[in-house]
């Protein structure tokens, strides 16, 4: 099938923007979109839209404070981006400056400490740390809160800009879809049965990069680190076994199990990394159902939901979603979408 981007456009006025969350997490909006038909429910309503047998995966990923400020030697002001950490004191980073650094130039970082620039990789620089990089960004750096947000992070993002089942340090980025979540929910979901296991897939700056290219098969993807623990994969084989549907919570979580699976839809166990862009036409061997949030007209993640729901189907969902006052983006209400090959 071949799309341009035009395509995966759509008018979005700014006020459903949402600049920060529900004082509860489940109060959230949830469209459920199955087929053509579109309801209009809560977050809360969660439990009773699955059933007995169903198993939900989560990402556990873990928001890094991955924006850091800092001088050069020369004085000029920078703004490092952690995308990934690639060794103990080593990241990819994107650096913002009046002038690109030079490779063996040094960063003073919030007037602590001093990376090195090692080299450029495409859009990145190779940074050294001084230590634990890890430990460092997050003693010294701030939680990066994504550029259509417009407010510096505050102390209540700490929490709120986090899973309530966050464990895995190394994202840029929240895996949005679990921020609904909390633990009333997480119980009222287990006590009517449905599972719940987890992937980790840390999540790069790159998710925040536009689509350059008319022809979306020309664009390529940032790759992104991921792992499938052994209980999750014998929890999927578990949940197909009886007939069971798998939910995925978030589009990180539906390409982690995408990209571990093989043709017939196994899960394989252990780490990986993954580029894998999904367009409509492609065929998911794993996941039934998605829980997601409203997405960046033109993004990659657009364009996935768009593979999942349908691209007919998805355009109706956003159109309705506009008119009934839902919040888009990370901080805003989500959908339930079945599998549009299913219906």
């Amino acid at each position: 099938m071949s799309l341009t981007l035009d395509e995966f456009d759509y008018p979005l006025p700014p006020e459903r923007i949402a600049q920060a969350p529900l004082p509860e997490r489940s109060a959230s909006r949830l469209l459920w979109l199955h087929g053509a038909r579109i309801e209009d429910r809560c977050f809360r309503d969660l439990p009773a839209l699955l059933a007995p047998g169903d198993l939900l995966v989560m990402n556990d990923t873990r928001v890094l404070h991955a924006r850091l400020f800092g001088q050069k030697a020369t004085g000029g002001q920078v703004e490092v981006l952690v995308e990934r950490v690639v060794a103990a004191d080593e990241v990819l980073a994107q650096v913002r400056a009046s002038k690109p650094p030079k490779t063996g130039s040094r960063i003073r970082i919030e007037e602590a400490f001093d990376i090195e620039v090692l080299d450029r990789e495409g859009e990145f620089y190779r940074l050294r740390f001084p230590g634990d990089a890890v430990e460092l960004i997050e003693r010294h750096g701030r939680l990066p809160l994504p550029p259509y947000i417009e407010r510096a992070a505050a102390s209540p993002d700490e929490e709120r800009y986090q899973t309530v089942y966050a464990r895995e340090r190394g994202s840029v980025a929240a895996p949005t879809a679990g921020l609904h979540f909390d633990a009333p929910l997480l119980e009222r979901l287990r006590a009517r049965g449905i599972g719940i296991a987890h992937v980790t897939l840390h999540v790069g700056a790159g998710t925040f990069q536009p689509v350059r290219v008319k022809n979306i098969a020309e664009h390529r993807m940032h790759t992104e680190r991921y792992h499938v623990p052994q209980a999750t994969a014998e929890a999927i084989a578990a949940t197909r076994g009886r007939g069971g549907r798998i939910v995925a919570v978030g589009t990180t979580s539906l390409r982690t199990l995408e990209a571990a699976a093989d043709d017939a839809g196994h899960v394989k166990v252990g780490a990986g990394e993954t580029a894998l862009f999904i367009t409509p036409g492609y065929r998911f061997r794993v996941v039934d159902r998605l829980i997601t949030n409203f997405h960046l007209p033109k993004s990659t993640l657009l364009m996935l939901v768009s593979a999942f729901g349908g691209l007919n189907e998805i355009r109706a969902a956003y159109r309705h979603a506009i008119d009934a006052g839902y919040r888009f983006f990370s901080y805003g209400d989500a959908m339930l979408i079945h599998r549009h090959d299913e219906i």
